[in-house]
């Protein structure tokens, strides 16, 4: 018998590329603008602390609550999402769980909520880290397959036989976007199992299912600030729900380790979080960038649904999307191409930049001129 019968063996999550020099990089869902200048108006100041030697806070543990930020969190959400709930509460303190990233905190949702001998539902084709965590921590899981135009069928999440469910809303890589009135369905008709909703890209257009914490026990709502906040590079992500569901995630996190969030992380992401006006700004910008982008791809001939993402999902009506993939990154162009089922003629652009979104068109023009 050799020590590697003893692995426990699982298909990593394979993420997109990260070309490095001068490239237009459209496939990862990056914010194509910088995060707030209080970002860097907080970083300046850390740095300052720390060359002063006596302010230094790098050589003490963080604070293993991020306190900060979740005061911050709270106070600003309150007036985003719950500004119209005067009977729910709002959102507090205890109701908010912070980690590295929505995958940090994710991973922390399936380990600490998902630990029956039943499935857990999500949809065939979503973000496919997904079964990889549950491939990593035993959790038995089934697909459910999403429509031909890439909705879900409420009726695979309803009165059927569960350990879990996870949705993303809106939906990666299709941007599909669903009405929070599905997901309350669903939600009240699975009360015997957390319900996670993923609003990873929930800024860019579409309710957010937040208020809902409040009202119902099992429903777990997942944000992150690598997309809309631009911090993908700092990790942060949060998680939202009713005080008992979090502090059973809290326990998870603190079983194997307490200081996940580091103190320049928890600083620079309170900066963020308290820059309304900005993060309203840009967000405003993208999606005008990419209804934009929307007209233009129409034009040349590609389909896609009404992508309410930061990213359109589209395939082209005579040239494959595997050859556009190909000859878009020999000009330094990356995009995002997957070959499976369903969706290997399909395109995942991700809005960069006015600029950039033009230099894509004009790629495409040249690339798509000899398709007849």
């Amino acid at each position: 018998m050799s020590w590697e019968d003893n692995i426990r063996r699982v298909t990593p999550y394979t993420a997109g590329e990260q070309p490095q020099g001068k490239v237009i990089k459209l496939n990862t869902n990056e914010f194509p603008y910088a995060p707030s200048p209080m970002v860097a108006t907080r970083i300046y100041d850390l740095a300052q602390d720390e060359l002063d030697g006596s302010s230094s806070k790098l050589r003490k543990y963080p604070d293993m609550d991020a306190t900060k930020l979740v005061n911050a969190i709270v106070s600003v959400y309150n007036d985003l999402y719950f500004a119209d709930d005067k009977d729910g509460g709002g959102l507090g303190y205890d109701n908010v769980f912070v980690g590295v990233g929505s995958d940090d905190v994710l991973a922390m949702a399936f380990m600490t909520y998902f630990n029956s001998d039943k499935p857990v539902l999500f949809p065939d084709i979503t973000y496919s880290f997904y079964d990889v965590w549950a491939d990593l921590h035993r959790i038995p899981y089934k697909t459910q397959a999403l429509r031909d135009d890439f909705t879900i069928d409420i009726n695979d999440y309803l009165y059927k036989e569960n350990g879990g469910i996870v949705i993303p809303n809106p939906n990666a890589p299709t941007g599909v976007y669903e009405d929070p009135a599905i997901f309350e369905e669903i939600v009240r008709a699975n009360p015997d199992s957390v319900v996670i909703v993923d609003e990873a890209y929930i800024d860019f257009g579409g309710k957010s299912c937040l208020p809902m914490i409040n009202k119902y026990d099992n429903l777990l709502v997942v944000q992150t600030f690598s997309k809309s906040r631009a911090l993908a590079g700092l990790r942060i992500g949060a998680a939202f729900g009713n005080k008992k569901l979090i502090n059973y995630l809290k326990d998870v996190k603190f079983a194997f380790n307490s200081y996940t969030m580091n103190y320049p992380a928890i600083e620079i992401a309170t900066a963020s979080v308290l820059d309304v006006k900005y993060w309203r700004e840009t967000v405003a910008r993208l999606i005008k960038t990419r209804e934009w982008t929307k007209d233009k791809l129409s034009e040349l001939g590609f389909e896609f649904g009404d992508s309410m993402a930061n990213f359109v999902f589209a395939s082209h009506k005579k040239k494959s999307a595997k050859e556009i993939f190909e000859k878009l990154r020999e000009k330094d162009i990356y995009v995002r191409h997957w070959n499976k089922p369903r969706i290997n003629d399909h395109l995942r652009i991700s809005i960069g930049t006015d600029e950039e979104m033009k230099e894509l068109m004009n790629a495409l023009e040249e690339i798509l001129k000899d398709q007849d």
